[in-house]
């Protein structure tokens, strides 16, 4: 068995969260289907919890691969840049991230505080359970960018990820 340590477990904690909400959300759906169909007693909860569950595990997946640079991108400008400019090209591309990034934290903050007097329809908890997934998300990849950043301005830029 590997050995687990506490720099890996945070070094991955995107991943592993996301991981295990969405396996949440899975679990919570095969046992309501299970007790409707089958028992005739569904939970009512369940649809709320594992709504909420997905929400996380999407947004927090979505940080995950942003750290590792697997988002869909076009380099079709890139290729046509000269050798001396990608670096210059990169520093730009990741400062329009950064800015864009950290907009939509501005925005989210907007949203997460009109949410948190919202109550959700069956458990009556706050909204903001769910909604601050979306702004934990970007406050990480709006890091991953100023890293990004760092790392293209130094020329440092080795590998696809963010090293822990």
């Amino acid at each position: 068995m590997k050995d687990v340590s506490l720099k890996k477990l945070i070094a991955n904690f995107e991943e592993i969260a996301a991981a295990v909400f969405i396996s949440a959300t899975t679990l919570i759906v095969i046992v309501n289907v299970i007790l409707r169909y089958f028992f005739q007693s569904p939970v009512s909860w369940s649809e709320e919890v594992a709504t909420g569950c997905f929400v996380w595990g999407v947004f927090l997946g979505a940080a995950a691969c942003y750290k590792r640079k697997l988002h869909v991108s076009v380099d079709f400008l890139i290729k046509y840049v000269p050798d001396g400019g990608k670096k210059l090209f990169r520093v730009v591309i990741d400062l329009i991230m950064l800015l864009i990034n950290a907009y939509i934290i501005y925005m989210a903050v907007k949203y997460v505080k009109v949410s948190y007097r919202k109550p959700t329809a069956v458990l009556g908890i706050s909204s903001v359970t769910i909604s601050a997934s979306i702004l934990v998300s970007f406050i990480l990849m709006t890091v991953y960018s100023a890293i990004f950043l760092i790392k293209d301005a130094a020329g440092k830029t080795v590998g696809t990820e963010v090293e822990a």
